[in-house]
């Protein structure tokens, strides 16, 4: 009863008889879940609800990790966990053997020992997490298949580590979160972007006080991944490609989650509500015809329609602040994530490059940036920093993210990011395709904290109580 008594759809004005009466079609699409959007159960005690923020885990001295989903992200995976003392890799596990044997032969060739292999099946993953031998899973596969293995894999006692987005749908982030409370293992989003460099200096520098009260923020996925969609040899089965059909903020986990963190979202304050907008589709179908009329390979993709060019979502939180989140993924632009960071007392923004830091009406010289990064650095780039630029990762934050969270977890540490960052930033996807589709009419965003957040601790930035996982040398 609770849980369909939380997802009972509370009707309000815009998305009820307001609708009718001011003839905006009160369109829903059962896939995204939004039917089930608004919930009775953050109005409620949460009486008998594990809270798995700041949640420290029993510690594991050595985490035996399988890893699921050896493509593009996932091949780089297996290869950082190499460099991390204190983890043994037990398997791994792809449709394809070919990828199963490419990640075995670099594995072998870090002097490291042989992991089990799963492949083949459709379903040879499920066998990974049943294993006694793992103690963690990291999901590396195409989004649609995120929840359903991380939900298998905490049921069967497992801590999971997953790609973004962790949910493609509102009923999918409720049941990420609802699995991990049962369960209470950890189901953190592999959000990278958390961990780069110019964020975590400004993420420190905003809980010191330097920009005052942050009052906006805004992030981004500006990227142009139009030929790489339109790979035949890139994504298994052109999965990627077929994200493109549906229309809205399809990947905003890179923009938003270090602009979450350091607005204390989840943790002192919550999203409220949500509105987003798409130009229209400039490009993607007109590649899709011209492909197709030179390859019958791209026939099926010819007739599709394609998400807009540009989609911008606007969030307002509880206590009045504003975030802007952006996603174009086909124009002709250089790369940015923004990552701005707008207080009282000053702004730090990262894109278009250099990072700066202002306190005034001019952003700070060059000394002075130097200056403010020899005091404010935190302390895990000071420890692995180095290390991770070595390694590699889209920089050296991939590295980190992973150090991270393999330190946290021989150590009985809490994640940087829970299940509730996980569904959260995830779930603004299917929000913001309801609004796009819905005139850009506003739509509330469920507090999957169900009230917490009012007194969760913000994420750490020390490595207070850990800091003790040593790194081994690039082979």
């Amino acid at each position: 009863m609770e849980k369909n008594d939380r997802r009972s759809f509370l009707k309000r004005t815009t998305l009820g008889v307001g609708l009718a009466m001011t003839g905006i079609s009160a369109w829903s699409n059962n896939s995204l879940g939004v039917e089930n959007l608004n919930s009775n159960r953050s109005k409620k005690k949460t009486l008998g609800r594990f809270n798995m923020c700041n949640y420290a885990a029993p510690k594991l001295p050595v985490v035996r990790v399988g890893f699921i989903g050896l493509g593009m992200r996932g091949s780089g995976a297996p290869v950082r966990m190499s460099h991390i003392e204190g983890v043994e890799i037990k398997a791994f596990c792809d449709i394809r053997e070919e990828k199963v044997k490419d990640a075995q032969k670099r594995l072998k060739d870090t002097g490291l020992p042989e992991a089990n292999e799963y492949y083949g099946k459709e379903d040879s993953w499920k066998a990974l997490c049943e294993s006694d031998e793992i103690d963690l899973v990291y999901i590396c596969t195409p989004w649609d298949l995120h929840t359903p293995m991380a939900v298998y894999a905490m049921e069967q006692g497992k801590h999971v580590a997953v790609e973004v987005p962790a949910a493609k749908t509102v009923d999918e982030a409720w049941e990420l979160v609802e699995t991990s409370e049962r369960t209470q293992q950890h189901c953190m989003m592999l959000e990278n972007c958390c961990y780069d460099f110019f964020e975590l200096l400004a993420l420190n520098m905003a809980r010191q006080g330097l920009f005052g009260e942050l009052v906006h923020g805004e992030g981004a996925y500006i990227h142009n991944l139009v030929d790489l969609n339109f790979d035949k040899n890139a994504y298994y089965d052109m999965w990627r490609l077929k994200e493109n059909y549906r229309d809205g903020n399809l990947y905003p986990t890179h923009g938003l989650g270090p602009v979450c963190q350091a607005m204390n979202i989840n943790r002192g304050d919550q999203m409220d509500y949500l509105v987003a907008m798409s130009s229209a589709d400039f490009q993607m179908a007109e590649r899709a015809r011209e492909l197709a009329s030179e390859d019958s390979f791209f026939k099926e993709f010819s007739d599709k329609n394609y998400r807009g060019n540009m989609n911008t979502s606007v969030i307002k939180t509880h206590k009045g602040k504003t975030i802007m989140v952006q996603h174009d993924v086909t124009s002709t632009r250089p790369y940015s994530r923004i990552h701005l960071l707008s207080g009282t007392k000053g702004i730090a923004r990262k894109y278009p490059g250099p990072a700066k830091i202002s306190f005034g009406h001019s952003w700070v010289d060059e000394e002075e940036m130097k200056a403010l990064e020899e005091k404010y650095t935190p302390e895990i780039v000071l420890k692995v920093g180095e290390m991770a630029k070595k390694v590699g990762g889209h920089g050296g934050m991939d590295f980190m993210m992973d150090w991270r969270l393999v330190d946290c977890l021989r150590n009985g540490l809490p994640l940087d990011q829970d299940v509730y960052d996980a569904a959260l930033w995830s779930v603004i996807t299917p929000l913001s395709e309801w609004s796009v589709a819905n005139r850009s009419n506003s739509i509330d965003v469920p507090d999957f904290t169900s009230g917490n957040w009012k007194q969760n601790k913000p994420v750490s930035i020390t490595l207070e109580g850990g800091g003790t996982t040593n790194v081994r040398g690039v082979f």
